[in-house]
C-alpha cells in the first residue's frame, strides 16, 4: 500500500495539472491569430485588449490605430512568432533565415535593440502585442520626424518600414514594383481598417 504521504503528493499533482492545462489554454488563445485578419472590428472584439495597446499607442506616437493595424497585418498576419523563411542550399536543404525579423511587426535585432535603448522599454519583446504595436507608432513617429511622412499615409510609410529610413531617402523602393504592388496593399487595408472602426463604432 501507498504511504500516506505519497498519496497527498499525488492529490497535490492531480491539483496542479488542471491549473497548469488551464494556464496553457489561455496563453493559446491568447498567442492565436484573428480568425479574420480582414475585418478590424471582428479583430478587436476577439481581442479587446489588442484595442486597447492599439489605441495607447496612437496617443503616444500619433500615428492611427487602422494604420498601425494595416503595416502589422502585412508583415505577420498578427501571428506573434512569424519569421522570414529559409535559404535553400542546393534547393533542398533549409539554411539561415534570410533575416533576424522577428514576431508581429517583424522587427531586425538591431532595429529592436534601437527601439528599446530609445524608448527605455528595456524588457520589449518582439512577440508581445503591446510592445510590438508602440514600436509600430514609434517607428512611424521617427519616419515622420525625418521623412516628413504623414503618418495617415500607410502607403509611404509601409515602404520607410520596410526599406529603412536610409532606404527611402535612397529611393531603393523605385524598382521595386512588387514592393510598391504591397504597400498600396496595406493603404487600401487601412482604408478599409478606418472605414470599419468608424462602422462599428470603436472610438478612436
Amino acid at each position: 500500500m501507498k504511504s500516506l504521504a505519497a498519496k497527498r503528493s499525488n492529490r497535490r499533482w492531480l491539483a496542479i495539472i488542471p491549473l497548469f492545462l488551464g494556464v496553457l489554454l489561455v496563453t493559446g488563445c491568447r498567442q492565436t491569430p484573428p480568425k479574420n485578419i480582414d475585418n478590424l472590428c471582428q479583430i478587436f472584439d476577439e481581442k479587446p485588449r489588442w484595442f486597447k495597446k492599439a489605441k495607447k499607442s496612437q496617443k503616444k506616437w500619433g500615428t492611427p490605430i487602422h494604420v498601425q493595424m494595416a503595416i502589422m497585418r502585412q508583415e505577420s498576419g498578427f501571428r506573434f512568432d512569424a519569421r522570414p523563411g529559409r535559404k535553400k542550399i542546393l534547393g533542398l536543404i533549409p539554411g539561415r533565415r534570410k533575416s533576424s525579423a522577428y514576431g508581429f511587426a517583424q522587427v531586425k535585432n538591431a532595429t529592436w535593440d534601437w527601439y528599446k535603448r530609445s524608448t527605455g522599454n528595456r524588457g520589449a519583446d518582439r512577440d508581445d502585442f503591446a510592445d510590438a504595436v508602440d514600436f509600430i507608432g514609434w517607428y512611424t513617429h521617427i519616419t515622420q520626424r525625418k521623412l516628413g511622412i504623414s503618418k495617415w499615409d500607410a502607403k509611404n510609410q509601409y515602404l520607410a518600414y520596410h526599406e529603412g529610413h536610409g532606404g527611402y531617402q535612397q529611393g531603393t523602393w523605385r524598382q521595386k514594383e512588387w514592393l510598391i504592388n504591397v504597400a498600396k496593399n496595406v493603404d487600401n487595408t487601412a482604408r478599409r481598417y478606418s472605414s470599419q472602426l468608424k462602422r462599428c463604432g470603436r472610438k478612436k
